[in-house]
């Protein structure tokens, strides 16, 4: 049921191979400087940086026979059974609201078909991103609603019939990444609940769709590190080996039509679609820009979390850090790969927000040592369609171990108003006091981080999407 290229996509191709190959043969150094060239290469590589990451991460987290924990197959769901607890260390930012079902497929050889259940009035969502972490698509509570569907994620040349009743979604690169998410109170009962559910989201190649199919086994690369974590192992690639795996990843990945003006940036650098990178092969003056781009540009991308706030982009109040320019970034290469660095896999900004505190201001970080107050004025909890919690992590970003097993506080929890229906969460090591501990949420002797996760943000005032809303300041208290 494949069908032939459609025009538009082989068009865009040979757009893009065409203006590259012209900039390629030019003469670069007898058209521009040394810091020319070096701020071309950085600009280049921090382009780049999203597409590269995720290459990495798919390696590291499919390189397995069968799905294993947090790993699984390319086409085959890893389905997460319960939360993390303190002792978890794989990855940082744990999550202890929603169960994972996430899958990376490839879609440049043809479609695959996804099933979902009725999800009854469970919240959940199931993002898909392409190659270059855009946000395509977000089925799932808040789009499509929580009735049973069947939808087919098609790749950027595929051109065909689907069967009936099925939805399609179009990514613009071959590699997809879906992250689902259920929502789970974390009881026994509701974690049973959930995963009777995560075991009936199923996916099948388009040319197996409608008979029973079994998942081939994944292949194992061992010389594939799945022990490093994964920005370390991109951070550690020199200039020439970081280029020239993104070169391989632009013949199933394209840049936007909207790239144009990086395409010319690339060209300068020798790097083509699909055409293999040979450093060795380029002026030497290129060759040094390229060798010396990555420890600049990873400078300037980390810098961003700064020079985002200047530039209106991110947003820091009352020592609250956030930003709603998630899933879709356009030209904004910089805030792309920001994200991809600090938060790879997030959600459009209608789908989640997360705050992150490190500090009750910013020249001051929080310690066990204090005592804090989170202060909500009566109506004034976080303004959600869904749900909000607020999540104790170390300086590290991993749970707390304490004596509740609670890492986070959340509706769910037995939330006490003050007389004037008000509520304060208490953030401290110690118990505040049998008649407050149902408001704790417990800290580390020594230094951490706070995360408020907001799902489905609530689109009119009150709202922080328009910034209606604000997130309270935690103070200090006696």
């Amino acid at each position: 049921m494949q069908g032939r290229k459609p025009a538009s996509a082989v068009a865009v191709l040979a757009l893009v191979v065409g203006m590259l190959s012209a900039c390629g043969n030019r003469d670069s150094t007898g058209e521009q400087s040394a810091a020319e060239l070096a701020a071309a290469a950085v600009d280049a590589y921090t382009y780049a940086y999203p597409l590269v990451t995720m290459e990495h991460t798919r390696r590291a987290l499919t390189n397995v026979a069968s799905p294993d924990g947090g790993h699984a197959p390319q086409g085959q769901f890893v389905r997460m059974r319960e939360y993390p607890d303190a002792r978890f260390k794989a990855v940082t930012a744990p999550n202890a609201d929603t169960l994972y079902n996430a899958a990376w497929f490839d879609v440049a050889k043809e479609p695959w078909i996804v099933s979902v259940p009725d999800m009854g009035d469970r919240y959940y969502l199931l993002p898909m991103l392409d190659g270059w972490t855009n946000v395509f698509a977000s089925p799932g509570s808040r789009t499509t609603g929580t009735k049973a569907q069947t939808f087919a994620i098609t790749g950027p040349d595929w051109k065909g019939e689907l069967p009936a009743g099925v939805t399609e979604y179009k990514s613009a690169t071959g590699m997809v990444w879906m992250i689902g998410r259920i929502y789970s109170s974390g009881t026994p009962e509701d974690y049973a609940a959930v995963h009777a559910l995560q075991d009936r989201i199923t996916a099948v190649p388009l040319s197996s769709y409608g008979r029973p199919y079994t998942p081939p086994p994944g292949a194992v690369d061992p010389s594939i590190d799945g022990k490093t974590a994964v920005r370390d192992q991109v951070n550690a690639l020199d200039g020439a080996s970081y280029f020239e795996l993104f070169a391989d990843l632009l013949a199933t990945n394209p840049p936007s039509p909207d790239d144009a003006e990086m395409l010319a940036t690339l060209g300068e650098l020798g790097i083509v679609p699909g055409r293999g990178f040979d450093a060795t092969t380029l002026d030497p003056a290129v060759t040094q820009a390229i060798a010396e781009a990555p420890k600049s540009a990873q400078t300037r991308i980390m810098a961003w979390a700064k020079d985002g706030v200047a530039a209106g982009v991110n947003s820091l109040q009352d020592g609250w850090l956030f930003t709603t320019e998630t899933g879709r970034y356009g030209t904004n290469y910089i805030q792309r790969a920001y994200i991809a660095a600090i938060g790879l896999g997030a959600n459009l900004p209608q789908d989640a927000i997360y705050p992150v505190s490190q500090g009750p201001n910013p020249t001051q970080t929080y310690s066990g040592a204090n005592k804090y107050v989170m202060h909500f004025d009566k109506g004034q909890l976080p303004p959600v369609k869904s749900f909000w919690s607020l999540t104790m992590y170390d300086a590290d970003y991993f749970f707390v171990a304490n004596p509740l097993n609670r890492y986070t506080l959340s509706p769910r929890n037995p939330l006490k108003e003050n007389p004037d229906g008000s509520v304060d969460l208490y953030i401290q090591a110690d118990s505040p006091g049998p008649d407050k501990e149902s408001n704790w949420l417990p800290a580390p002797k020594d230094r951490f981080t706070l995360m408020l996760r907001m799902y489905w943000p609530a689109e009119n005032s009150p709202s922080l999407l328009d910034g209606s809303w604000k997130v309270p300041a935690v103070e200090q208290v006696p």
